[in-house]
């Protein structure tokens, strides 16, 4: 059944969705990190083999392997040794569970939405910001859909509006936020087990201001979003630990 989709419900288009994906290729570029370093128009993306529905293979994430470390050090331990310049600080985490309506209702809540908003309202609210407030996104970008079904589970639009803020180019360099300066799942890669600490990795680097060419200027607070259908989700809220 594809009537829960958004290109039938709110007019979203096939043109909305591959311009997320171009933007995900055309972020990678500047990540050495990234499995895939090519740049792709709209054009490309839309001529790019069939997967799905309005998917085509340059919107799906692919077959990754790769690894990814975090620290956790106590405030004590990060003075000690003299670590205030570097030290991130998770201000805000949530994590909720799929409820009956990932199930009754539509496509959309199947991919994760509902699990979004309830996450992202909690991590946000513990973090004492409002999504306004954060300047760099790492979302679960599996597909090109998900990521903008995510846009409105985090709050950055009404529900239907997520096809206006990409075409306002709002989630990328030069809007209100820069979403997967890594490339996202799309085209950094997916190493399923690795994917959330590597999320977690590029917004430290952006919030120490050591990106490189992909940094997101004036970047103060970033906001991780990681998802596993059936199902959990988990918003995580960054900042510089130490004003330095």
């Amino acid at each position: 059944d594809m009537s829960g989709i958004p290109e039938t419900r709110y007019g979203t288009t096939k043109e909305h969705f591959a311009k997320i994906a171009s933007k995900n290729h055309n972020h990678s570029v500047n990540n050495p990190y990234a499995q895939f370093r090519n740049p792709a128009t709209v054009e490309e993306v839309l001529a790019s083999p069939a997967v799905y529905g309005p998917l085509t293979r340059l919107q799906c994430s692919p077959t990754s392997d790769g690894a990814a470390v975090a620290l956790l050090a106590s405030e004590d331990f990060v003075k000690k040794h003299g670590l205030q310049r570097t030290a991130v600080e998770i201000v805000g985490q949530a994590m909720a569970t799929d409820t009956l309506c990932s199930f009754e209702k539509s496509a959309i809540d199947a991919c994760g939405s509902d699990m979004t908003k309830r996450s992202s309202s909690q991590a946000l609210a513990q973090a004492g910001v409002g999504i306004a407030d954060v300047q760099v996104i790492e979302l679960h970008d599996c597909f090109s859909t998900n990521e903008l079904l995510t846009y409105e589970g985090l709050g950055m639009c009404p529900v239907g509006k997520g096809g206006a803020l990409v075409d306002a180019n709002d989630n990328t360099y030069g809007g209100k936020w820069v979403v997967n300066p890594s490339g996202g799942l799309i085209s950094k890669g997916h190493p399923l087990g690795a994917t959330g600490i590597a999320q977690c990795a590029e917004l430290c680097w952006q919030l120490r201001g050591e990106a490189g060419n992909r940094q997101v200027h004036g970047a103060k607070v970033g906001l991780q979003h990681n998802l596993g259908l059936g199902g959990a989700a988990v918003v995580t809220v960054y900042r510089k630990a130490f004003n330095n």
